[in-house]
């Protein structure tokens, strides 16, 4: 199998993915796709599902996600390939885990970059009808919930920038590097601009305690983290590593691009909380943290800056509100057609999704992530509706890779990554028990949606079993317990259930109950982890295709 794919990948030297991306554009791809739209609205939803303590779900969301990150880092230096989240799965746990990881990754990524543009254009709306508002509940009500669909203009604009994503993505990653370096760099002048203007222009600093610094208690907390967009707002820390196989030196670029992403991040993301509410006039929360609004505006952030008379902030505002999206979108087309990519590597997917055009581009898969885009855009919830499932279906993607770390120090222990985790153990397994906490955190209401799509995934994966007959074995051995674990988290959600609702048991209750199920699986998964012989074979053939990679590298310079 190693040798096939191998001498696979070295006849089709000249149609391999490039390796045009440096430091800085490694870095800012991760920075780029973290700060999309989430950090427009986060600060706000933030605060209102935990109150200025909504600064500790940041600080928690940084460092849960920083674990899981650390992870990441030492399988991607080990194993620099495109699409490695995908592919991680596959050396220790086999076909059936690494497919169910990379089917419910490809989901949430497939679904970013549209919603990122019905975002954009539902903020652009201020200039032009791309979207219109209804109910969709309690229309007569005080505050009614309502949705931005688009508008047949809307959709029309919706297709040209998802065409445009596609277009940049297939002139070439270095061109796709020096477009998001630019964007990125003025995301990061925007928010700091932000933070500066409102401590200087008004701070009050007994916003922080007038109505109770945790109104909502630990459970508002542990929510906001899942739920307000600030584990959502971390997510693209993975760019580092799905872009491992294009960058000239993964080995030192990758560990710095995924930690410096979310340290950078994290620390602006909480200077801007802070900001915002300190900056907020008092009377807008008089009645409650959770009942915490504006009139007339379409974005808090800007609203704000328009109530401080900084209209000039509240127009970079608007024209950021469309700038930020639609860049996290041209990132999130690049990531979800590496997906597809490294999934019909692994066999669990038509080989057509892995040929790469005479440029390098998986250009199949860009198609298909664009022709998803189409269907999204039809009037189904709302980007805020979507929020949570996208961050509960990333994270749920990305657990199984702090298993692969201590399953895969086993079976090799000779192997030595140029980056280690320190502490044995300790780091995947906190970064296991974070991920389940965090869909845990995601509520009901979102989670049985994800888990249905899994269903609908395990079914695809028969029927193409079925149908090909020369696809590799599940190995449903060592990877049957993805299986065991989902079902486990769909019951601890649904016993969870939502912040609004009574749960079925206590919150500290489901955190116990959580911690010591992701203990006993994680240490399950390890045990069954596939034997040294079968785990090199599934090694040599991902790290024959870097080593191919690397010598059509002479011919890409």
């Amino acid at each position: 199998m190693a040798q096939t794919t191998a001498t696979q990948h070295t006849a089709d030297r000249r149609h391999h993915l490039r390796r045009d991306v440096g430091l800085i554009g490694l870095l800012f791809a991760s920075v780029g796709s973290i700060i999309g739209s989430g950090w427009l609205f986060g600060a706000m939803n933030a605060a209102m599902t935990a109150g200025p303590a909504a600064i500790i779900s940041w600080a928690v969301g940084m460092v849960m996600i920083l674990l899981i990150a650390l992870t990441y880092s030492e399988l991607g230096t080990a194993f620099p390939v495109s699409g490695g989240v995908v592919r991680f799965p596959h050396i220790t746990f086999g076909s059936f885990a690494s497919f169910l990881s990379g089917w419910i990754l490809w989901i949430a990524c497939a679904t970013v970059a549209p919603i990122e543009v019905e975002g954009a254009l539902q903020y652009a709306t201020k200039y032009a009808s791309f979207t219109t508002e209804h109910c969709v509940s309690a229309c007569s009500s005080s505050a009614p919930e309502t949705v931005h669909t688009l508008t047949a203009l809307g959709y029309i604009s919706a297709v040209i920038l998802m065409a445009f994503f596609v277009a940049i993505n297939y002139v070439g990653v270095a061109w796709f590097a020096r477009v998001n370096t630019v964007v990125v760099w003025w995301k990061l002048a925007i928010i700091t601009l932000v933070v500066v203007a409102f401590v200087v222009t008004q701070f009050h600093g007994s916003n922080f305690s007038s109505q109770q610094f945790m109104p909502f208690g630990v459970r508002g907390v542990a929510t906001a983290i899942a739920t307000s967009g600030i584990v959502f707002s971390f997510l693209g820390f993975r760019q580092g590593i799905e872009l491992a196989g294009e960058t000239s030196n993964p080995r030192k670029y990758v560990p710095i691009a995924v930690i410096g992403s979310v340290v950078i991040t994290g620390i602006i993301y909480i200077a801007l909380q802070v900001a915002f509410i300190g900056a907020l006039d008092p009377k807008d929360f008089a009645q409650g943290w959770g009942k915490l609004s504006f009139t007339n505006d379409f974005g808090p952030l800007a609203a704000i800056s328009s109530a401080l008379g900084l209209a000039w902030l509240a127009g970079l505002l608007y024209a950021d509100a469309i700038i930020s999206p639609a860049d996290t979108g041209l990132i999130y087309t690049t990531v979800t057609a590496r997906v597809s990519y490294a999934t019909a590597r692994n066999g669990n997917a038509p080989v057509a999704l892995a040929r790469n055009s005479t440029r390098g581009v998986p250009v199949i898969s860009l198609v298909l992530a664009f022709l998803v885009g189409l269907v999204v855009f039809l009037p189904f919830p709302s980007w805020q509706q979507l929020v949570g499932f996208i961050t509960s279906a990333t994270v749920l993607s990305f657990a199984p890779g702090a298993a692969v770390v201590a399953a895969l120090r086993r079976t090799r222990p000779d192997l030595r990554a140029p980056f280690r985790c320190p502490g044995g153990d300790v780091i995947p397994l906190l970064a296991f028990i974070s991920s389940d906490l965090i869909v845990v955190w995601s509520t009901w209401t979102v989670n049985w949606k994800l888990f249905v799509t899994v269903l609908i995934g395990i079914v695809m994966l028969v029927v193409f079993h079925l149908y090909r007959r020369d696809t590799p074995p599940l190995e449903l051995r060592s990877g049957g317990w993805v299986a065991v674990w989902l079902a486990g988290l769909a019951l601890l959600s649904y016993l969870a259930g939502d912040l609004d609702d009574a749960a079925k048991v206590g919150f500290w209750t489901s955190v116990i109950v959580t911690t010591v199920f992701s203990i006993v699986i994680f240490y399950v998964a390890v045990a069954l982890r596939l034997g040294r012989e079968t785990t090199d074979q599934h090694m040599e053939a991902i790290t024959a295709e870097a080593a191919a990679e690397d010598d059509a590298l002479g011919t890409a310079h």
